[in-house]
């Protein structure tokens, strides 16, 4: 049962991050994304490429009715092999090229969050030159303040707007302790991507949207007024089959309107 009421006039597509379905497409890379468009989703968020090459990914999306939502690499390749992860999303149509995740030691302290800013916006600005927007994607531990300043603020405060834009996951912001839809408010202008997520209510864990204690209202509302480009639907970890998992969420977000 969805924890909303319907809405309408909602106008942001909705993806699938495939890394919930990791373990499917490490057996099948192809029949998952088959399932994934047959379940309804407009475009997927990539975690990994299965294996195939830009001109078979390029194939498999356009047999599918699947669009590019994202591309989720390592701030090791995004630092070190930059080219390659530039010229696999341009040759299969992906726009945005997000880094999902840093290392202990990139955000231990102010310098070395400061210096891993400067990173992001040399990343940003080899993606934009090439006509990609690069984006960050944030867990809980950015909301770890360092002399009076969470980290996600000195991120951002670092880097370039046209640069370095937020996919913003709403789980981890609220298991922070922050309201999701007022981050995505005070953000407005630099978010284009919306991580879904919900938290179950009695052990904080991950739940299918509209199954737990997120205001999708609210987080809806915020993000249509910041122009976000894409809902992506995200679950780390699922009680459920990961399947039954999204095709849930996805239906608890049609009921909600958000479809």
């Amino acid at each position: 049962m969805t924890n909303t009421c319907a809405r309408s006039g909602a106008t942001i597509p909705i993806a699938l991050q495939m890394y919930t379905l990791r373990e499917q497409a490490a057996e099948d890379f192809v029949g998952t994304m088959r399932r994934v468009a047959e379940i309804g989703y407009a475009g997927v968020e990539f975690a990994g490429y299965g294996g195939l090459s830009t001109a078979a990914m390029k194939v498999l999306l356009e047999e599918l009715g699947l669009n590019p939502a994202g591309s989720h690499v390592g701030l090791d390749l995004l630092e070190n092999e930059l080219d390659s992860v530039i010229d696999y999303s341009l040759e299969i149509g992906n726009p945005y090229v997000v880094c999902p995740f840093l290392p202990p030691d990139r955000r231990q302290d102010e310098a070395s969050l400061h210096a891993t800013a400067q990173s992001l916006n040399r990343i940003g600005a080899a993606c934009k030159e090439q006509g990609l927007q690069f984006c960050y994607h944030n867990h809980a531990f950015e909301f770890q303040t360092f002399g009076g300043k969470y980290a996600f603020d000195i991120l951002y405060e670092g880097t370039e707007p046209e640069l370095v834009q937020a996919e913003v996951d709403t789980y981890w912001v609220q298991f922070a302790g922050l309201d999701p839809a007022e981050l995505i408010r005070r953000y407005s202008e630099r978010v284009t991507l919306v991580h879904l997520k919900d938290m179950d209510p009695q052990d904080r864990s991950f739940a299918e949207v509209g199954e737990g204690t997120l205001d999708w209202q609210a987080i809806f509302a915020a993000s249509e007024a910041a122009g976000a480009e894409w809902y992506i639907v995200e679950q780390d970890r699922c009680k459920r089959s990961p399947l039954e998992s999204v095709r849930l969420s996805l239906e608890n977000l049609r009921a909600m309107g958000a479809v």
